[in-house]
């Protein structure tokens, strides 16, 4: 790997009369690193370090050289990086290419991961005929002898014209005249669609929102809508009934009883208190003023 070590260490069996002199030579071309030594050393290798290495004994040089050691140095994933195709806004139905670049040596195999799961492999992955379940986001692996690394995440965004528009009523669609019902308004879209709603009766819109009001009888409907697109819901009916009359005059009735009730209640209730409070000569004075009712049963 990059920043190892190597010794090379060259010699002969055959014995010579002289003092042997050692020629290194890289890829055919002699060296003039530790040229007449039989020891040589890279100290760290890089990577223009790699080649074929040989060595020739002066003297011997009927023997040739001597065969030839290959260095590879290699190093694991590094500089990793994903890119998109196209880079503009994607739209459903598109076809979109994601690209691993990777930097390592020997070249490192990539797989694609999306969310955690494995999705594919090799350098590029690509998606004809997108569609908003592909929205989410990517990352590639990049792995060789020496190690692995993986790139930073990326967000695939499939952007959509509104879908699925429906309108939801949150109580009965028949009400009484003074009363009202709201009605929302649910949309998939991408990116979120604006909400307008109308009335059949009525040539332009009457609301605007997710939610809505309504407060007459009508046949309503929402339509959502963005740049890419527009949908309108199903019609809702709202029918408004007026009140009975009956039952407002029962309800008077009842009103003006409880009303007259109260009043006997408290009256009692007052004279109660005033008998209690007497004193013993105002009860005195009451009984000499009462017939006296023994005399004319007598009588």
């Amino acid at each position: 790997m990059e920043g190892d070590w190597i010794m090379f260490d060259c010699g002969s069996c055959i014995p010579s009369m002289t003092v042997p002199t050692y020629i290194w030579r890289k890829d055919g071309r002699p060296l003039s690193q530790n040229h007449g030594n039989n020891i040589l050393y890279l100290d760290s290798v890089e990577l223009e370090d790699g080649g074929r290495y040989s060595c020739t004994i002066s003297g011997h040089e009927e023997l040739n050289s001597s065969a030839e050691i290959t260095v590879r140095p290699g190093y694991p994933p590094k500089s990793i990086s994903v890119s998109i195709s196209p880079s503009s806004e994607i739209l459903e139905g598109d076809s979109v290419t994601l690209n691993c670049n990777s930097d390592a040596k020997p070249p490192a195999e990539i797989s694609w991961i999306k969310e955690g799961m494995f999705v594919g492999s090799g350098k590029m992955y690509s998606i004809s005929k997108i569609s908003s379940d592909h929205s989410g986001e990517y990352k590639c692996k990049s792995i060789n002898k020496h190690g692995e690394k993986y790139s930073d995440v990326v967000m695939l965004n499939v952007m959509y014209a509104p879908r699925d528009v429906v309108v939801n009523l949150n109580s009965s669609a028949e009400i009484v005249e003074g009363d009202s019902v709201t009605l929302s308004c649910s949309s998939d879209s991408n990116p979120p669609a604006e909400i307008s709603w109308f009335n059949e009766d009525e040539s332009s819109a009457v609301g605007s929102g997710q939610s809505f009001k309504v407060l007459q009888t009508g046949h309503f409907y929402c339509e959502a809508h963005n740049q890419h697109g527009s949908e309108r819901s199903d019609t809702v009916s709202v029918t408004v009934k007026e009140r009975s009359s009956s039952l407002i005059r029962v309800t008077v009735g009842i009103t003006a009883a409880v009303v007259l009730t109260s009043v006997i209640l408290m009256v009692f209730i007052g004279l109660l208190i005033r008998r209690k409070r007497a004193t013993p000569s105002e009860e005195q004075n009451h009984r000499e003023s009462q017939p006296n009712k023994t005399f004319w049963r007598e009588y």
